[in-house]
């Protein structure tokens, strides 16, 4: 397969309108964007999930190039998957291929992939950082790995970057969404220690309180938490 081909197969896939929506979403006028759907898109990745070596060589022009680039990736098992993460996680420049690259196979390994993690929330880079928040996300919202994001929360992620403070809410929201009583705990310690600047520590309770999962109880209490 040539890239020109590959290109060829995806603009057949083109759909003006969802372009122009999509490109508005991204809120960057940097990425330029087919229009290609993103269900057509990972179909396209397992239909060339074969082809990964020849795929990265392609360049990273338009957003479905590097979407489909990175769903493949992801779709490899773990010892293959560490080979590639690096350069992938560099590639990320824009929300919704960040949150799309999602690699199922983290979840039998998430001990051995803490270590990328932290190395990419040391990053000074907007989207190494978000990937890492989306990957706790998506993969350790669980009793075991609490008091580490915390932790991490507390003390590893720059919020003054849009896209990390949007992951960061989003995290806790989730967490208050499945470990409601120790996460209540965690902004109540905020708001006397500050760890978390003003917008987070309320951004995170309002994405919790639009949640469904929580009940109305759990949302006045919570809005009385806001800062």
């Amino acid at each position: 397969m040539r890239y020109h081909e590959f290109l060829e197969e995806l603009k057949g896939f083109a759909d003006e309108g969802y372009k122009a929506f999509h490109k508005k979403l991204l809120k960057n006028d940097a990425v330029n964007v087919i229009g290609v759907r993103i269900p057509q898109l990972r179909c396209l990745a397992k239909k060339y999930k074969s082809e990964v070596e020849t795929l990265l060589t392609f360049p990273d022009e338009y957003y479905e190039v590097t979407f489909v680039k990175l769903t493949v990736v992801a779709l490899l098992p773990y010892e293959k998957f560490i080979q590639y993460v690096d350069g992938c996680v560099a590639l990320i420049d824009n929300w919704a291929t960040c949150d799309c690259f999602a690699p199922k196979c983290i979840k039998k390994h998430k001990d051995e992939f803490l270590f990328y993690i932290y190395s990419y929330l040391d990053n000074e880079s907007e989207f190494y950082q978000r990937f890492a928040l989306t990957t706790l996300l998506h993969f350790y919202v669980e009793e075991k790995y609490l008091q580490q994001i915390f932790s991490i929360l507390q003390e590893d992620v720059n919020t003054d970057l849009y896209y990390v403070h949007m992951a960061a809410a989003w995290l806790l929201a989730e967490m208050l969404v499945k470990f409601y009583n120790d996460t209540v705990e965690f902004l109540k310690s905020d708001l006397t220690d500050n760890f978390l600047d003003k917008k987070t520590h309320n951004k995170a309770i309002q994405k919790a309180c639009e949640s469904y999962r929580l009940s109305d109880e759990q949302k006045t209490y919570l809005k009385g938490l806001k800062r």
